[in-house]
């Protein structure tokens, strides 16, 4: 069961630990919300969810264009 939630958790998008991160709580307490809001709004948080995921990944290879490592020269 642990390796089952180290590779769901790893290989998501990680927006609800960037999440918990920020306001400094539990991720997993963050994604049972996320569950319990879909099935009170019959899905509306995952489109939030898929939108922040989306951002993530924009702003990261914003950055990593900013900031070029020696390799890609």
């Amino acid at each position: 069961m642990k390796n089952w939630r180290y590779l769901v958790e790893s290989s998501l998008f990680g927006v609800c630990a960037k999440i918990g991160e920020k306001i400094s709580f539990s991720a997993s307490s963050i994604r049972l919300y996320f569950i319990y809001a879909s099935f009170f709004t019959f899905g509306s948080p995952i489109i939030i969810y898929l939108a922040l995921a989306f951002w993530m990944e924009v702003r990261k290879h914003i950055r990593r264009h900013q900031n070029p490592s020696v390799w890609e020269f």
